[in-house]
């Protein structure tokens, strides 16, 4: 019964036979992480709801799955459905983050929401091993959410077309 047992648990966890596989896995799930808490870390610094923790267990969560896919033998078109069911239900998740308020032009949470699901897509590249365009897709990422606000504010502040100068 004690071998059975064994060799049961040793079958449970065979899912990384090898040093090879193990390292991949880690620095996939790994790689994800840093990525995502670089946009949380962002996020966290101009104190919106959706900081450095959510961002990373986005990427956790998204990246594992991916993994997880790949390593169960998923074919390419299997992959194509999982990432599908994960990217959309990332975007509800995201939806939740948008709030309209009083005036028609006064909506919260658009960005935020937008990087929720960047972080889901840079983790999806993360877990299938591409590194590198997880890596740039981060970048700018990063330079979208950090460099273009005051060119926002400056396009808010100017009126529109017919309207009169505040």
């Amino acid at each position: 019964m004690g071998s059975t047992i064994l060799a049961t648990l040793r079958d449970q966890f065979s899912d990384l036979a090898d040093t090879q596989q193990f390292t991949r896995f880690i620095v996939r799930l790994i790689l994800a992480v840093l990525l995502g808490a670089a946009i949380g870390f962002q996020r966290e610094r101009h104190r919106r709801a959706a900081g450095l923790r959510m961002h990373m267990l986005i990427a956790l969560g998204v990246a594992l799955v991916v993994i997880a896919a790949e390593q169960s033998g998923a074919t390419p078109a299997d992959l194509s459905r999982v990432l599908q069911g994960v990217l959309a239900g990332i975007g509800f998740l995201g939806a939740g983050a948008i709030l309209k308020q009083g005036e028609p032009e006064h909506i919260k949470g658009l960005t935020t929401a937008a990087s929720v699901w960047a972080t889901a897509a840079i983790a999806s590249a993360a877990g299938l091993g591409r590194a590198s365009t997880a890596i740039v897709a981060t970048i700018i990422a990063l330079l979208i959410l950090s460099l273009l606000v005051p060119f926002e504010q400056r396009m808010r502040s100017k009126p529109r077309d017919g309207e009169p100068p505040a």
